[in-house]
């Protein structure tokens, strides 16, 4: 299960998850920290990536499109980069359940 952070993201977050998600990258990584969504979206689909973000954007790009790719939307506020790194090693479980349910393509994860 690996995932694509946007750019919205830290790309530390890569390295911080290698262990927990590999295979992971950053937008930054691929060339596309300037790229439109609809061409982040496609790169993630055609590489199996789960794109992680904080912007309702591709939450939105999921619901015309469907899956894959599937989403990750961090409805965290303002946090630091170990705050998301803590909220995607605890949400672990459910992210690979969602991601091989199929059935929705944003999974939305609230702060507690």
């Amino acid at each position: 299960m690996k995932l694509l952070f946007d750019q919205n993201l830290s790309p530390k977050l890569v390295g911080m998850l290698a262990t927990q998600y590999p295979g992971s990258s950053h937008v930054s990584l691929c060339g596309l920290d300037r790229a439109q969504d609809a061409a982040v979206w496609e790169f993630a689909r055609q590489q199996g990536y789960i794109l992680v973000t904080k912007d309702s954007d591709f939450e939105e790009l999921s619901l015309l499109r469907g899956v894959p790719p599937m989403v990750v939307w961090l409805r965290l506020g303002n946090c630091t980069t170990g705050r998301i790194e803590e909220v995607l090693r605890q949400h672990a479980d459910e992210i690979k359940a969602h991601a091989a349910s199929g059935q929705t393509g944003c999974l939305v994860i609230h702060d507690r």
